[in-house]
């Protein structure tokens, strides 16, 4: 058994249905050694997915409850591990390195982390973002949307800001990395929008900005008039699950880029909307192409729309001075389905990347 700490968590985190995948020079090794001490590196490696106690773990793998209480309670704190309700207290499980671990970063980015996870992104994360199902969704603002269409509760952003009980709002940790590496982007950062079913469960958190529900209405419009996509985790159900929306763009989001960084084409699932364009209204003033960041639109006095490069964003739709254009559904047989549950993608996804669920949970 290789007793290299950071080599067995890199290995376990692959064994994820989000993945990890190695590199030939090791830097995913030194991107871990930025977050983890040694020992923690070595107990996160030996954690499940399925939340244990303390005590259940050391019934499992050995040791003392209360050390290993200790250890687990301090990177539940740094946010390199997940934690909650379990059977018989307290539990704590491993979280996924993106989404996951990485992204909930967004307070200690500095230039070694940056520097160490842009190495990685261009020797591995390509086969992270094009494993299917996808990581992300996009989910356009309610406003995009034609007002006389049925809307389900996960198809918008502003219905999963509606469905919430807290509100928070972080730093982007993608714009952060990228300005460390030397290569900024001008978006606003601190749209990147946190949610949960407990009341209050910002109010005291001193990494995350509480927000009411008219303010983080107000920072989806705002980032939206910046020209940012609304992304989600690709599943339907329970604000467990559905416990972010970032507002990314192209040029540093970590996902989106993947398309010209990485070549991947497909890198976020497509919203169940897509652009319809009045020609009459439309004056082919051109403002909707800056406004696509998907290369999606052209204008021949007219805007049209190359539909299968539409994420269904609905940017251009803000963008319109002449309410030329709004989302519409796509025909069923386009709309790949959601998968329910977080359960339901990570099965999904496991079975795509060939792996066996019952070592992690």
């Amino acid at each position: 058994m290789d007793q290299n700490p950071y080599k067995r968590l890199a290995e376990r985190l692959d064994e994820l249905p989000n993945g990890f995948p190695p590199t030939e020079d090791g830097v995913e090794l030194r991107l871990l050694e930025c977050l983890f001490t040694p020992e923690e590196a070595a107990l996160a490696a030996q954690l499940r997915l399925t939340k244990e106690t303390p005590a259940q773990l050391a019934e499992r793998i050995g040791g003392d409850p209360k050390e290993l209480r200790n250890v687990l309670k301090g990177m539940a704190r740094q946010r390199l591990i997940t934690f909650g309700r379990a059977e018989g207290g307290l539990g704590y499980g491993l979280m996924p390195f993106a989404i996951g671990i990485y992204e909930m970063q967004y307070d200690k980015m500095d230039a070694e982390l940056a520097h160490a996870f842009e190495e990685y992104y261009h020797q591995a994360f390509g086969e992270v973002v094009k494993v299917r199902p996808l990581i992300q969704r996009v989910i356009p603002i309610g406003e995009a949307v034609r007002n006389d269409m049925e809307v389900r509760p996960y198809e918008t952003a502003s219905e999963l800001v509606n469905r919430a009980r807290a509100w928070g709002v972080v730093d982007c940790l993608c714009r952060q990395q990228k300005e460390l590496v030397g290569d900024p982007c001008d978006h606003p950062r601190d749209v990147c929008m946190v949610l949960s079913e407990i009341p209050g469960v910002y109010d005291n958190d001193p990494t995350v900005r509480a927000l009411t529900r008219e303010q983080a209405l107000a920072t989806l419009e705002r980032a939206a008039e910046a020209g940012l996509i609304h992304c989600t985790s690709n599943s339907q159900e329970g604000l467990s699950v559905l416990w972010y929306i970032c507002n990314c763009c192209t040029c540093s989001c970590g996902i989106l880029r993947a398309m010209a960084d990485l070549g991947v084409a497909n890198v976020v699932a497509r919203s169940a909307f897509e652009v319809d364009i009045d020609a009459d209204l439309c004056t082919g003033c051109e403002l909707c192409l800056d406004r696509c960041q998907f290369d999606a639109l052209s204008v021949d006095e007219v805007a049209r729309v190359e539909r299968l490069r539409c994420v269904g964003c609905g940017l251009c739709v803000m963008g319109c001075p002449t309410d030329a254009m709004v989302l519409v559904r796509r025909p069923a047989g386009e709309i790949k389905p959601t998968p329910v549950t977080e359960m339901d993608w990570m099965k999904e996804r496991a079975a795509s990347r060939g792996l066996d669920m019952g070592r992690v949970l």
